[in-house]
């Protein structure tokens, strides 16, 4: 509880004071002349990781559900490799109805990959900071969280180093950094990535860390036969919503997602404007496609409290889309952005049976347009003003 009243109090000052992990900035300004309140662009990053929390430890805990499930199904006794080893020595066991037996063997698998996210990533703003000769800005671990959270388990640990130097130097770095780039860092790695490799990116064996066993996710059951195929496969709404299902690492959990979403919305860090036009922009396509498209199309009768909870939906809403850094910047700007993202990822869901889920992509664009929705918004401002004053 402290943590949260460090994030909701705007004075001046370092956050997390005496918790040794997120350091707030190192200069505060003290005389006269003043920012209004104390956020910084620290304090705002220590906020989306405290937000993610509820994710990270879906991602650790569906992992090893999943791993454990499968395991049981086909009747291994051990995982393969070094996680065996540590799993069989701790006296763990793969029981997938114990919460901490799951916690554990997911975070061998997570843990790597964020490890090396980061590595990646540090040595990669190191190298730019000496060149250009300045502080190395905040805001890694954030990147790192957000690509790491969005890579399927069984991702290679060498293709995270490449998606991971992707994000940082083509998408952040060549433009200046922190605050100057156009894309989100950790959708343009993932988007290299499945773009790259998408046979270990989107294929049956990308959600089962389980040698032997191939699985698809929920998204991808209802390509082949809608919600039907999904509920005869034993998957229900609440267990979509809560997360429990193959996918993602931290991109299944609707509800982990919209616990984030409140921090965010009460720190004031993320737009409340674009997450609600997303969530409009959605249901709105969603309703079309149901009016006018129905069973021709894949989705096409799909309901939008599904395309809620599939795929990685409330994910991206929530803390890609909101990029304060690339998404749009003015109040109306920002439901139109929301709105646009939200029903794009409709029409690629309904239109696209290859990458189905459509959430990247539709954010990917919505940060491409972000500019020029703001300029457009500007200038029709400009001419209501020049109308009335005339």
């Amino acid at each position: 509880m402290q943590i949260l009243r460090d994030l909701l109090d705007r004075r001046p000052g370092p956050i997390f004071a005496g918790y040794g992990t997120l350091p707030g900035p190192s200069a505060v300004t003290r005389a006269a002349p003043h920012v209004r309140d104390g956020m910084s662009v620290t304090r705002a990053m220590n906020c989306v990781v405290v937000a993610l929390i509820p994710c990270i430890l879906m991602a650790l805990f569906n992992t090893g559900h999943q791993a454990n499930l499968n395991m049981e199904q086909i009747g291994v006794g051990s995982a393969p490799g070094w996680r065996g080893g540590v799993l069989d020595a701790l006296g763990i066991g793969y029981d997938p109805s114990d919460i901490w037996a799951a916690m554990w063997h997911g975070a061998l698998h997570y843990l790597p990959v964020l490890a090396v996210a980061l590595i990646v990533g540090a040595l990669w703003e190191q190298l730019f900071s000496k060149l250009r000769k300045r502080e190395r800005a905040p805001g890694l671990l954030v990147i790192a969280l957000l690509f790491s959270l969005s890579l399927p388990p069984t991702v290679p640990l060498w293709q995270v180093a490449l998606g991971m130097s992707f994000g940082i130097v083509v998408a952040k770095e060549v433009f200046g950094g922190l605050g100057k780039n156009f894309l989100n860092p950790a959708l343009a790695g993932l988007a290299f990535l499945y773009a790259t490799y998408p046979k270990q990116m989107v294929g049956e064996t990308a959600w089962t860390v389980v040698e032997g066993f191939t699985g698809a996710t929920t998204m991808r059951i209802a390509v082949g036969g809608g919600i039907e195929a999904v509920n005869w496969a034993g998957t229900n709404w609440m267990q979509a919503f809560l997360g429990a299902v193959p996918g993602a690492f931290g991109a299944t959990s609707t509800l982990a997602c919209l616990l984030g979403a409140a921090v965010l919305i009460a720190t004031r860090v993320a737009s409340l404007r674009v997450m609600a036009g997303a969530l409009f922009g959605m249901i709105a396509a969603s309703f079309l496609f149901n009016q006018f498209v129905g069973t021709d199309l894949p989705f096409g009768d799909m309901s939008w409290h599904w395309h809620l909870v599939l795929g990685s939906f409330a994910f991206g809403v929530v803390f890609l889309a909101t990029d304060p850094v690339t998404a749009a910047a003015t109040d109306t700007g920002r439901w139109i952005y929301g709105i646009l993202i939200g029903g794009l990822v409709i029409v690629i869901r309904v239109a696209n049976v290859t990458h189905p889920d459509g959430v990247m992509f539709a954010i990917l664009f919505g940060n491409i347009v972000a500019p020029l929705i703001d300029y457009l918004v500007m200038r029709a401002n400009i001419g209501r003003r020049t109308r009335r004053s005339a």
